[in-house]
C-alpha cells in the first residue's frame, strides 16, 4: 500500500496478603494455545504469551504485569498478583469531530512515567469481565496493547485467554495492590506508522489492491448502530472480530489454522494492504494486532477515527445491508 507521493512504511511471591494461592499440577507447555511464548519469534511490538508462561513469570523482575479490566472495582476485587491497574478509556479524548480520538503522545508520557514503564521492558496485558461490574467484552487487553505500541512500547505481551483463562485454572489472583515505582518513559509517536486518516481511507478503498475490513457486529455493519447514520463506510468488508476468537472466551485467540481459514474467506490475505476499522477503533485494535504482528502481514493500517469520525461528516456516505457496496 502507498501514501500518495511517496511509500509508506508498513510494519507489540507469593504476596503475604490478600493472595489465593492454588496448588497445580506442572502443566505441559504443548496443552497451552501458544506453545512458545512470547510468541511469534522474531521482531514485533506486540506478541502473546500464555497463562502458564506467565505463571513461571510473576515474581520476574523484568516485567510489568498491567491490569485493563473495565473498572477499577474490578481490579480491587482481584487481580493477578504485581499487576498495575490502567483504564484504557485514559487514551480517549474529544478532538474536532471526533469524541473518540487518542490523546496527544505529550499527555502519555507522564502517565507512562508514573506507571514506572519502560519500553523495553515487558509489559503484559490481560483483561477479563469484570467481577464486581459484570462488565467486559475482551477489547481492553487489546486496545491496551496497540495504545502501549502506539505511543512507544517495544515489549508488548498479550496474555492470551486473559483472566478468564487464568481464574478457570486455578492460577493465583490476590486484592494486594503494586507498588509503582517512576520511569523516564520517552513517549514515541508512531501514529504515522501505525494509522491512516479519513481522507487516505477515501482515496485508497476502491483499490482492487486494498482490503478494508469493519470488525463490527453483522446487526451494525448492516443497519443502524449508536451512529446518526446507518450502515458502514463504502467497499468495507464485514469481519467481526469475536469470529476470531474462542466461543466461550472472546480473550482466547482460535487455533491459527482456523483464523487463517477464516481471513481467506473473506480475502484478507497477506498479499492485500489491510486497513482495519470499527466504530471507533477499538475492535478493530484485535484484527489490527492480530494480522500484524501475530500472522505478520506486511501491510496492515489502522483507521482510527473508524465509523464515529466518518459518520459525522454529512458528505461520507454510508451503506446498509450485507454487502460491501
Amino acid at each position: 500500500m502507498k501514501k500518495p507521493g511517496k511509500m509508506w512504511k508498513l510494519t507489540t511471591a507469593i504476596l503475604t496478603a490478600g493472595l489465593v494461592v492454588v496448588a497445580l499440577p506442572s502443566v505441559p507447555l504443548q496443552s497451552q494455545s501458544l506453545k512458545d511464548c512470547p510468541c511469534p519469534s522474531g521482531e514485533g511490538e506486540v506478541k502473546w504469551v500464555s497463562t502458564h508462561w506467565l505463571l513461571n513469570h510473576l515474581e520476574d523482575t523484568n516485567i510489568i504485569i498491567i491490569d485493563a479490566q473495565p473498572t477499577i472495582w474490578d481490579y480491587t476485587s482481584k487481580h493477578i498478583p504485581g499487576a498495575i491497574y490502567l483504564n484504557e478509556n485514559i487514551f480517549r479524548f474529544h478532538k474536532g469531530l471526533s469524541p473518540s480520538s487518542y490523546i496527544p503522545a505529550q499527555a502519555v508520557e507522564p502517565i507512562f512515567q508514573a506507571m514506572g514503564l519502560d519500553p523495553e521492558v515487558p509489559a503484559v496485558v490481560y483483561t477479563g469481565k469484570g467481577a464486581h461490574s459484570g462488565k467486559g467484552d475482551g477489547l481492553e487487553q487489546t486496545h491496551v496493547a496497540y495504545c502501549l505500541a502506539r505511543y512507544g512500547h517495544n515489549h508488548v505481551y498479550v496474555l492470551d485467554g486473559g483472566f478468564e483463562k487464568w481464574i478457570t485454572e486455578g492460577k493465583p489472583v490476590t486484592q494486594v495492590y503494586a507498588q509503582t515505582k517512576s520511569s523516564h518513559f520517552k513517549v514515541e509517536n508512531r501514529i504515522t506508522e501505525y494509522a491512516i486518516s479519513m481522507e487516505e481511507v477515501k482515496r485508497l478503498k476502491a483499490n482492487p489492491d486494498v482490503v478494508l475490513i469493519d470488525a463490527r457486529p453483522a446487526s451494525v455493519y448492516q443497519g443502524q448502530g449508536p451512529w446518526s447514520k446507518p450502515g458502514h463506510i463504502p467497499g468495507a468488508v464485514n469481519l467481526p472480530w469475536k469470529t476470531l476468537m474462542d466461543e466461550d472466551n472472546p480473550r482466547l485467540l482460535k487455533p491459527e489454522a482456523e483464523i487463517k481459514s477464516i481471513l481467506r474467506e473473506h480475502r484478507v490475505t497477506p498479499d492485500k494492504a489491510i486497513i482495519c476499522s470499527c466504530g471507533t477503533s477499538r475492535e478493530a485494535t484485535a484484527e489490527f494486532i492480530l494480522l500484524k504482528w501475530y500472522l505478520g502481514y506486511p501491510d496492515v493500517l489502522l483507521y482510527e477515527g473508524s465509523f464515529t469520525e466518518w459518520s459525522a461528516y454529512p458528505e461520507n456516505p454510508t451503506v446498509t445491508g450485507p454487502n460491501p457496496w
